[in-house]
């Protein structure tokens, strides 16, 4: 499994919280790249519910990885 900003930035509008067979049926359903879909059946399906995209990949970049100033947006 190997996700990138691109891939994972396409899971932002999904109906988190959710488990792993709801974010499948997201990705399915949205016409998401073959790629998610595949990260998502990687996972090991224990019935756990993720409350965001940090939880399936723990290094996905927050605003505060940027060096930006705020005021210039």
């Amino acid at each position: 499994m190997y996700w990138t900003l691109e891939l994972a930035s396409k899971l932002d509008d999904a109906p988190w919280p959710a488990t792993r067979e709801e974010l499948l049926d997201y990705a399915i359903r949205s016409g998401l790249s073959q790629n998610i879909i595949e990260n998502l059946l990687e996972i090991e399906d224990e019935g756990d519910i993720y409350e965001k995209i940090e939880d399936l990949w723990p290094d996905y970049p927050t605003k505060g990885d940027f060096l930006f100033n705020e005021d210039e947006l």
